[in-house]
């Protein structure tokens, strides 16, 4: 990580506008400079699954770790069952059974054969397994051949699955429940994983009412909370409670300075408003290294830096602060393109935004502005792209009904119908 700069003058834009505003790559830049996966810790498996591993996994023990039978029927040695087929089988004398962590004692010697059950060991003589399928057991303790089997079919090898030693996963592997599975095959208990970030959610605006609440009069219910939550605990983070905040610089900036967490995500109060607290907070408390980026929505997002962050993140390693417009589809995008990629990456998670992208054409053109990054709401209909009819900062319903969304580049002005563009489909 870069140390941090200087600590540019703090300049305040309420009731003034913005005078200039970051290119979006440039932030994103600043981001994985400053950012870097947590410390790791050691977990037992039972809680590894979805957890992003610190350090490679390597086999402690082969597997299997013995010969072993990969179907069910009998152990026999392959040259016995020569010519055999079922108009002519071979008969072979019964000698006894394996069993799963029940070996047969005795050698499978000519013309003999051992019943043998799928994971038990092949005993000493046999070199094959023969499945129950294509053979006839008789009274009498004798069983008939009725089909030729190869040397070494239906046998499992010692370390065919993964030899001794081998590293069975990398350091930053994100763990499948496939891959938790694995690991307890080869002797592992434990794992080394990189820390879940913790959030820290400050919910400003004397406007809101708690999740939960019905509107009423003059004021609205948070959204953005339990939206933001939700992305973090997504994300691999882990939420602290959120703190609801009124409109008074002294307790943004308390707030703020209290939040015991590696990330910190501040929901409004950060645009031109009087009432806009939180960026000369930052300033005041530690770096505020962006506020006001060339996008939209999400125009007046807010990047600061607090030192140190607290113990288990690593040396020389900031406190995140992010300041989310409170407008909810402005929160929801500075999350997923900003924010979201600090909680990833300090999670040891790609930094990459977490959606299946699809390639398809534009059902109509659309116009945009160059210098100016656009986050487009779209439907996907019949094999095209069309973005949705209601476009506001404030309409939460436009992110439920597309079906994902469009980043229309700074370079362009415009796109044509037709235009191939990449898609971010939220499902």
């Amino acid at each position: 990580m870069t140390a941090p700069q200087d600590q540019p003058p703090f300049v305040d834009v309420r009731m003034r506008g913005f005078r200039d505003r970051a290119q979006v790559d440039a932030v994103l830049q600043l981001l994985d400079a400053r950012t870097a996966a947590l410390l790791g810790e050691v977990v037992p498996l039972l809680d590894a699954a979805g957890r992003v591993l610190s350090a490679p996994v390597v086999a402690a023990a082969a597997v299997p770790g013995f010969v072993r039978a990969a179907m069910d029927g009998f152990a026999v040695r392959a040259a016995d069952t020569v010519g055999a087929d079922a108009s002519h089988p071979v008969p072979l004398a019964v000698v006894g059974e394996a069993l799963p962590a029940r070996p047969f004692a005795g050698e499978v010697g000519p013309g003999q054969a051992v019943r043998i059950m799928t994971g038990a060991p092949v005993p000493t003589g046999a070199d094959a397994v023969m499945m129950a399928e294509v053979a006839r057991e008789e009274p009498g303790g004798r069983v008939l051949a009725c089909e030729i089997v190869s040397p070494g079919r239906h046998v499992g090898r010692v370390g065919e699955d993964v030899p001794e030693g081998q590293t069975v996963l990398p350091a930053g592997r994100k763990l499948r429940p496939q891959d938790v599975g694995l690991i307890a095959s080869v002797g592992v208990g434990t794992v080394s994983v990189v820390r879940r970030p913790r959030a820290a959610i400050l919910v400003t605006g004397d406007e809101l009412l708690l999740p939960g609440s019905l509107p009423e009069g003059y004021r609205i219910v948070d959204s953005n909370s339990p939206m933001l939550a939700a992305l973090v605990g997504r994300d691999g983070g882990v939420c602290l409670p959120v703190r609801y905040l009124p409109d008074r610089y002294e307790a943004v900036r308390d707030a703020i300075r209290e939040a015991d967490a590696e990330v910190v995500l501040v929901s409004g109060g950060t645009s031109v408003g009087k009432e806009d607290h939180a960026p000369r907070a930052v300033a005041e408390l530690g770096e505020l290294a962006v506020h006001g980026i060339a996008m939209r929505p999400a125009g007046p997002l807010g990047v600061g830096f607090l030192g140190p962050a607290p113990p288990g993140a690593g040396p020389g390693f900031p406190r995140v602060v992010l300041l989310l417009p409170g407008n909810p589809v402005s929160c929801l995008c500075a999350y997923d393109l900003f924010a979201g990629r600090v909680v990833r990456r300090v999670g040891g998670r790609s930094g990459d935004l977490p959606y299946r992208r699809v390639t398809l054409p534009l059902a109509a053109g659309v116009t945009s502005a160059v210098g100016r990054v656009d986050y487009l709401r779209v439907r996907v209909t019949t094999g095209t792209v069309e973005p949705t009819a209601v476009g506001g900062a404030s309409i939460l319903s436009t992110t439920v009904t597309a079906d994902g969304f469009v980043l229309v580049g700074s370079d362009r002005g415009e796109l044509a119908p037709g235009e191939s563009v990449d898609v971010w489909l939220y499902d």
